[in-house]
Parts: structure tokens; C-alpha cells; sequence
């Protein structure tokens, strides 16, 4: 495990600068997914894969897939400082689960509760639903502090080709109106799934609570261990004003300039939902709202998060650039609101 490991290490390390690499090929980001080299200082052009972040003081972290689990730091969202990744060695029950699994940890999430950082994440590999979600926690984010350190709780769920109609990835936890924590996930097959989880938030809650949180059509002729048709994923759950706003990507990541991820939303006024989009169509019938599309420039946004700091809503997401190769990069867009209370985001930015 030590040697597969340092192989990956030594792969990253031996990556040319960002601005410099060539882009894989369109079609393989999620098999041969880029790698952020490693440099100094803070930097405003950062590579990312389904970004998420949280403010610990003075300082935000931002948690990206990559080997181990990218994390970068900033004092202002504007730069940032590459910090080292949240698993020096993937753990063990990561090649059991999935055998070719490549290292690149997929989708965290972060959240705080009870003096505790809880950081969910996916081991998968592409087109497959051969997944599992873990949990790992930590006293604090900041590597100086003597609390530091992250400890893995392992599997939260784990889904299976033929047996199970989703996928335990893209996780997203999430609290009810009495504080109670749930797990927010999917990605293709049946759609968005929400299960309830333990007070301790490291497995689910007994007797077990499941919702279909959002899906599109699918047509039974389709192989169950098929994903398509039914392009959505990456529930990212937002309150506000007595509302349960449910962001997800319509269509597909991974590919580069080729990408055309949207971001979608809809709301419902009990987290469980329904939720339905502008027009009232609910989000497990194939409704759901468009907040954000890509651009010439830049193509494919999507795998959002959704946060408020220092008094202003932000919608945080990757889209690939094409004058860098189609290389995923993370944008943090200032989130407004309609005179109907729904988000708005200028697209300005992207073009």
C-alpha cells in the first residue's frame, strides 16, 4: 500500500506547472485526472474538481478532489496556498471496496459540529457505481495546531452494481429544522438519495430513513449497472429564509472543454422535499431550475457549493478553461437573490 502510495506522490510531484501541462484527454479526466503541481506562495488560478469550503477563524479551506484529498488555504477567497492533502496514505478499505481505484479521492464535503470538523468523501471510479462514501474527522483545519489531524471512520454507505440504484458518492451533510444530521448523495442511475444518519454522523441512523431527494427519466430497457441515461448529481443543500434550496449538476464534468455541466436548482420547505423548481415541477418528477450555464470560455460549471460568509452568499464550483487546456478551475461568484427568493448569479464572470 506504502509503494502504491509513493507512486502516486511521485506522479503529482513530477507534474509540470499548471499553466504547462498538457490537458488529458477529454474524455478521461475522471480515469487520468490532472494533478495541481506543487508551488509556493498563494495563487488566484487553482486547480479544482468539485470544490468545498469553511471558514475556521481568519482563514478559509478549500477541500477539491485529488490524491488524498486536495486542500488549499486563504485569507481573502480570492488566493490561495496549497496545503499538504488530507491522507498521506489512502486508506487500506479504499482497494477493497474499489481495486482500481487511482488514489484521486473524490467530492469531499466539509461541516463543523460539536468542536468537530467532519469531512465526507468518495472512492469510485468512472461510470461505475462500485462506490463508497467515508468520514473522516479532525479538532481543528489548521496544520499548526497541536489538535491537528485527521482520523478516517471508514465507510458511511457503499452502493453495488445490480443491487443498489444509486451511487454512494457526492456527498452533502446536512441539518433539519430540529439539528438532526443527514446525508444528502447520488449521482445517475436513480437519482439523489437523503438518509439519515446517527448523532455521531459516522453511519446511518437505525431504523433507517431514505428519501429520493431528485432524478431524471431513465428507461428500464437501460442495464442497472448502466448510469446513463439521467445526467445529475452533486445535491449541495442551502438554507434560507425557511426554505431547503437543493443545487445540483444537470449533464456531465470530466470533459474538459467537451463538459457541459449546468447548475440546476429547486427548494421545498421540509428538507425530506419535495422539491420543486420555479414553475412547481418537482425535482424527483425532472424539474429543477437553471442557475448557471457554461460559456465559450468557460465551459462545464457545475459540482457546486453554496455558503454564507461575513454576511454575503457565495456559489462556489469548477469550470474548465479553455485557454488552459480545458483544465478544471475553481470560480467563487457572489450569489443574490430575486424579489421570489431565488438565487440569481451573474454570469459576467465566465465570459
Amino acid at each position: 500500500m506504502i509503494a502504491r502510495w509513493t507512486a502516486l506522490l511521485l506522479a503529482g510531484l513530477l507534474t509540470l506547472p499548471v499553466a504547462a501541462q498538457d490537458a488529458p484527454a477529454s474524455d478521461d479526466m475522471m480515469e487520468n485526472p490532472p494533478v495541481a503541481p506543487p508551488r509556493e506562495g498563494y495563487w488566484a488560478d487553482v486547480l479544482a474538481h468539485d470544490p468545498v469550503m469553511i471558514q475556521e477563524g481568519d482563514t478559509w479551506y478549500l477541500f477539491v478532489t485529488g490524491p488524498g484529498i486536495t486542500v488549499y488555504s486563504s485569507k481573502d477567497l480570492a488566493t490561495w496556498k496549497a496545503e499538504a492533502p488530507v491522507f498521506a496514505q489512502i486508506p487500506a478499505w479504499a482497494y477493497t471496496i474499489v481495486p482500481e481505484f487511482n488514489g484521486h479521492v473524490w467530492a469531499p464535503d466539509i461541516s463543523r459540529h460539536d468542536g468537530r470538523y467532519y469531512l465526507y468523501y468518495s472512492i469510485s471510479s468512472g461510470g461505475k457505481n462500485t462506490s463508497a462514501i467515508g468520514v473522516a474527522t479532525s479538532a481543528t483545519l489548521d496544520p499548526d495546531d497541536p489538535a491537528f489531524g485527521w482520523q478516517d471512520h471508514g465507510i458511511v454507505l457503499r452502493s453495488v452494481p445490480h443491487r443498489d440504484m444509486w451511487n454512494a458518492i457526492d456527498a452533502n451533510l446536512v441539518e433539519d429544522e430540529d439539528g438532526t444530521p443527514w446525508l444528502a448523495f447520488g449521482s445517475f442511475w436513480g437519482g439523489l438519495k437523503l438518509v439519515k444518519l446517527r448523532e455521531d454522523r459516522l453511519r446511518p441512523a437505525e431504523p433507517q430513513q431514505w428519501h429520493t431527494l431528485a432524478k431524471r427519466a431513465r428507461s428500464i430497457l437501460v442495464d442497472d449497472a448502466e448510469p446513463e441515461p439521467g445526467a445529475i448529481e452533486a445535491p449541495f443543500v442551502f438554507k434560507r429564509n425557511g426554505w431547503y434550496y437543493l443545487f445540483v449538476s444537470w449533464d456531465h464534468c470530466c470533459r474538459g472543454a467537451r463538459s457541459d455541466y449546468r447548475i440546476m436548482v429547486g427548494r421545498a420547505r421540509a428538507l425530506a422535499g419535495p422539491y420543486v423548481d420555479r414553475e412547481g415541477r418537482r425535482m424527483d418528477q425532472g424539474g429543477a431550475t437553471e442557475v448557471l450555464r457554461g460559456t465559450a470560455r468557460w465551459p462545464g460549471p457545475g459540482h457546486n457549493s453554496a455558503y454564507t460568509f461575513d454576511g454575503r452568499d457565495y456559489l462556489v464550483f469548477h469550470a474548465y478553461d479553455v485557454e488552459d487546456g480545458g483544465l478544471p478551475k475553481l470560480k467563487v461568484l457572489p450569489m443574490r437573490w430575486d424579489d421570489d427568493d431565488w438565487p440569481v448569479v451573474d454570469p459576467a464572470p465566465l465570459r
